[in-house]
């Protein structure tokens, strides 16, 4: 591992080695099934090792205009977009840039389908469908909650327009194992069974942990063989956290220590900035050499330096206590965080390395004032 002490902190580092293990898992599943693996932007974005990944992935998919731009001037491949609603101007732009197209409702099919018939480009064309069936516990991150905007049901499914609908794409999980999937596709099937055998291709979305140790390859496989064989689709998978699971940490330091009925530590890193999902999930994200509370010797509750109240990463302990100068590394911090992180209260943007598959490690971006002044 890099030098903690040769980087300037707050950082993200990111792992070259790691990516390469986690595509050659999903290269293995490309190869064995036929299906095709895509990067999901909304996870990862950092396109400075975009020549690495392409090596093996397909493509990208994106949420948005700005996302489809990036995945095709810096990864190449395909480029599939989704969004629950386009503008005109976006859909003008997309057409000259996606190779893949879904759309959240027959309503925005029918708005938009005389645009990308008069492009010059073959652009292909899916909905997104919402089978009402889905193992996510948490409500913000489930995509088929009760009353969900993300999908079209069987009851709004207007089987009239599929005129130049090639595929259908169900996203339906989170941070989940293959059999998840193998319950969900019955689920599929039931609602719009009936249609998956007059279209070209389905994508199963993301949320399939394939790269988290102890993952079932071969009940994902199994999955996406019986998908293909049955209907006679090209089954799309596009992960984002599978793709860079593992691959990066934050590292921090101690900015203070103090106390209010237990040990507390500021760092210069925030949750609330730095590292939302935190907050947002909510979770604890892990740091090297740290047991639970209790578990060591000197147990700390850890804030970032905004006004903030809550802004709170959670209680580590420690063999030593810990003293200003410190730093500290988070793990698994690539996925949810350069793509997501801000600058509220002034904070400034942590700085972003790459460590080379050499051992060597490159700064690849420094944020400055400017970088929070010009949003505002």
């Amino acid at each position: 591992m890099f030098d903690i002490n040769k980087v300037k902190t707050p950082c993200y580092v990111i792992s070259e080695a790691a990516l390469q293990k986690n595509t050659r898992i999903l290269d293995g599943v490309m190869k064995r099934t036929g299906c095709r693996i895509l990067l999901a932007q909304k996870a990862f974005s950092n396109y400075a090792v975009y020549p690495l990944l392409s090596k093996t992935l397909c493509g990208t998919t994106a949420s948005g205009l700005y996302e489809a731009k990036l995945g095709r001037e810096e990864f190449g491949g395909e480029v599939h977009v989704y969004s629950p609603a386009y503008t005109d101007d976006d859909m003008h732009k997309l057409v000259e840039i996606a190779d893949h197209i879904v759309f959240n409702s027959f309503s925005q099919w029918k708005k938009h389908r005389d645009i990308i018939r008069k492009s010059e480009r073959k652009i292909s064309c899916g909905l997104r469908c919402n089978p009402e069936y889905s193992e996510i516990e948490t409500d913000i991150y489930n995509p088929c909650f009760k009353n969900s905007r993300l999908g079209i049901t069987l009851d709004n499914f207007d089987e009239s327009e599929l005129e130049g609908i090639e595929g259908l794409h169900f996203h339906t999980m989170c941070e989940q194992g293959a059999d998840v999937l193998e319950r969900t596709i019955p689920h599929i099937e039931e609602k719009f069974g009936k249609y998956l055998g007059q279209m070209k291709w389905v994508n199963l979305g993301g949320g399939h942990h394939i790269t988290k140790e102890g993952y079932d390859l071969e009940k994902l496989e199994k999955c996406v063989r019986y998908l293909q064989e049955k209907y006679g689709v090209t089954v799309y998978l596009e992960p984002g956290e599978a793709v860079a699971l593992n691959a990066g940490w934050l590292v921090t330091t101690v900015l203070d220590t103090l106390k209010n009925g237990m040990d507390l530590a500021i760092v210069d890193t925030s949750a609330a900035c730095h590292m939302p999902d935190v907050l947002e999930m909510p979770y604890r994200p892990m740091i090297i050499g740290s047991g639970e509370a209790g578990e060591k010797a000197y147990t700390y509750r850890l804030g970032g330096p905004t006004c903030l109240a809550g802004d709170i990463i959670g209680d580590y302990s420690f063999d030593a206590p810990l003293k200003e100068g410190d730093r500290l590394v988070f793990t698994d911090m690539a996925i949810y965080t350069t793509v997501k992180n801000n600058t509220f209260n002034g904070m400034p943007l942590p700085s972003i390395y790459v460590e080379k598959t050499d051992g060597s490690i490159e700064l690849v971006r420094e944020f400055g004032y400017n970088d929070f002044k010009q949003r505002l």
